[in-house]
């Protein structure tokens, strides 16, 4: 059988470079790479919001030929598949995040982590449209709001994983996000946090997992 997966990636680093080496340990998957629409132009535009990422994945599942698939995403990638999740549910076959930038509830907005600066030293091409994109993105994170119960009408298995070494905030959204959908399944990977996260540190793993996980929720539908 072979997996139809959507990859959404967080809000730095480019989808390929993001997933380049968990993609390549992937048989037997179609697998579709997107970066977020905030970088679809040079500049995001004025009126961007978590749902022109929807309405984006919406098309990118389109011109794949998908009606279903299984749906992965890290930090914000991971905040626009819960949104996607609960306003689509019908689509996602399965649901895998890791570390989501938000679970954009009001408790969860209640702590928010500070990006690092940057490294020293002359910044790669695709950093040019990131400072623009960041910021509208983060507001419109910031604005779109998912109702707890939202979470509990997605009947579909949800994998959520975090680093032992990440931010508490990752830490609270597994345990809150655990008793609002009714097939959830938490991973901690020890030595690990946002910023060198587990399909980058251990992707033959992860690899694996992510196979056993879509597999179980194939037999299950």
């Amino acid at each position: 059988m072979r997996y139809p997966v959507i990859f959404l990636p967080g809000i730095i680093a480019p989808a390929t470079i993001r997933y380049g080496p968990l993609v390549e340990r992937l048989a037997d998957v179609d697998v579709v790479v997107r970066d977020l629409a905030v970088y679809d132009d040079d500049q995001p535009p004025g009126d961007f919001s978590i749902d022109t990422e929807l309405v984006a994945l919406d098309r990118a599942a389109h011109d794949a030929g998908l009606t279903k698939f299984h749906l992965y995403g890290h930090s914000g990638g991971g905040a626009v598949a819960l949104a996607y999740a609960v306003s689509r549910g019908d689509r996602v076959q399965s649901l895998a995040v890791d570390e989501p930038a938000s679970d954009m509830t009001a408790e969860g907005d209640a702590v928010y982590v500070i990006l690092p600066a940057p490294p020293a030293g002359k910044p790669p091409p695709w950093m040019a449209k990131r400072p623009a994109a960041i910021r509208a993105f983060v507001g419109a994170l910031r604005r779109h709001r998912v109702e707890p119960a939202a979470y509990a009408g997605f009947a579909s298995p949800v994998y959520f994983s975090r680093g032992s070494r990440t931010h508490p905030r990752w830490e609270a959204m597994q345990t809150r996000l655990a008793g609002l959908f009714p097939d959830f399944t938490g991973e901690v990977f020890e030595g690990l946090h946002h910023l060198n996260t587990s399909h980058q540190a251990e992707p033959d793993r992860v690899a694996a997992t992510l196979v056993g996980f879509w597999e179980r929720s194939e037999a299950g539908a």
